[in-house]
């Protein structure tokens, strides 16, 4: 989401001072790859680049054939087989052992909901949103459909008046979008027929919200991390001189009080993660108590286990028993262990946990997984 970000603010640079750009996309893989589908680079007339479709080793490539893309004023899908042994073609030896296909738009501004408006409408809230990428893979020069379509998780789909689409296909493409928030899975769904087209169908999910509970100096390396990694920051303390935007520039929220005054307040979804670390045992538990009903995935509790096995003792004698699953979300002490001394460095372990929690994943060595480090994106082929 980060990347979005930072490619909607490059774009809307690039319209004040009447600079085109080209949005270069990746929207298929096969085999090994340093980005997955979804990966996006914005590409200025003058070459500036903002965000990544590699490690670096396709950029330079891709640069000068957006630039093409701006000046013709047409789309095209550009394919890099790096299974190739003779990859220095590319200028350097790219070690991906993947084909990666990627899709380069010429953006025009002017047009209601071209694809880069259609990315801004990802940040409109904190909705799951589908957001569709149409291509033909038989027919890589020829003006491609692109990223033409948003679904909001309620409300209409949103279309970019410029792709033409039959009504055949949009209905594959509604239900297909409508399994996809099922699943939560984004998927490469492959059409045959008079279309005969393939379409990226991405899961949009919105940034990770963190809710740091104390605003002491311990916190402001989460809150750098968050910053680093597009996290929405959100502050809770009793304590005003310490909750500041001088202290805390990111914070999207500050909510200062007892913390009967602040939990009302407070907006939680399956993205947010909590952690408790305002060194207050009673303004911890309290909130601790009060935030149990709602259906976060993660909230955190600073300190040894003896703090939060005494908490929960608490918590019993005042009438509250934590269900298993309750108790399956609450992580204390909290974070990974790498060795952390330094607040720094418990920082990154809570971060990565959260992030490891929050991805379904469990925090292990990539070295000891097996097979890929990235599942595919699922990839159907549907008949006719």
């Amino acid at each position: 989401m980060k990347e979005i970000k930072e490619i909607i603010k490059a774009f809307e640079l690039s319209v004040k001072s009447d600079e085109q750009v080209a949005l270069a996309t990746v929207v298929h893989v096969e085999g090994s790859s340093y980005r997955r589908p979804g990966a996006r680079m914005l590409v200025t007339e003058n070459g500036h680049l903002t965000g990544a479709i590699s490690g670096g080793c396709l950029e330079g490539d891709a640069l000068r054939k957006a630039q093409m893309v701006i000046f013709q004023k047409k789309s095209m899908l550009v394919t890099y087989d790096t299974t190739d042994d003779d990859d220095a073609k590319f200028g350097v030896g790219l070690g991906c052992n993947g084909i990666i296909h990627v899709l380069i738009e010429p953006i025009d501004p002017n047009q209601e909901h071209h694809p880069i408006a259609l990315l801004n409408q990802c940040l409109a809230n904190r909705e799951d949103k589908i957001l569709v990428t149409v291509y033909d893979l038989n027919n890589k020069r020829s003006e491609q459909k692109g990223t033409c379509i948003l679904y909001p998780f309620q409300g209409q789909r949103i279309i970019n008046e410029k792709a033409v689409l039959s009504e055949d296909l949009l209905t594959l493409l509604d239900r297909d979008a409508k399994e996809a928030f099922g699943s939560q899975k984004s998927s490469i769904v492959a059409y045959p027929g008079s279309s005969a087209v393939e379409a990226f169908i991405e899961m949009v999910q919105a940034p990770i919200s963190l809710l740091l509970v104390g605003a002491g100096n311990d916190t402001l390396p989460l809150a750098n991390i968050a910053e680093i990694m597009g996290w929405e920051l959100s502050i809770v303390d009793g304590r005003s001189n310490l909750a500041t935007s001088s202290r805390f520039p990111n914070a999207k929220q500050f909510h200062i009080g007892k913390p009967e005054e602040v939990i009302p307040d407070l907006k939680l979804d399956s993205r947010t993660a909590v952690v408790l670390m305002t060194h207050n045992f009673n303004y911890d538990l309290a909130i601790l108590k009060g935030l149990l009903p709602l259906q976060m995935p993660y909230l955190g509790v600073l300190g040894p286990k003896k703090k939060l096995e005494i908490m929960l003792e608490n918590l019993s004698q005042q009438g509250s028993i934590l269900s298993e699953r309750e108790m399956s979300r609450i992580f204390g002490p909290m974070g990974l262990n790498i060795g952390a001394e330094a607040p720094e460095e418990i920082a990154l372990s809570i971060m990565a946990e959260i992030k490891a929690v929050v991805s379904g994943e469990k925090g292990t060595f990539l070295k000891d997984k097996k097979g890929p480090i990235h599942a595919a994106e699922k990839k159907l082929f549907l008949k006719d």
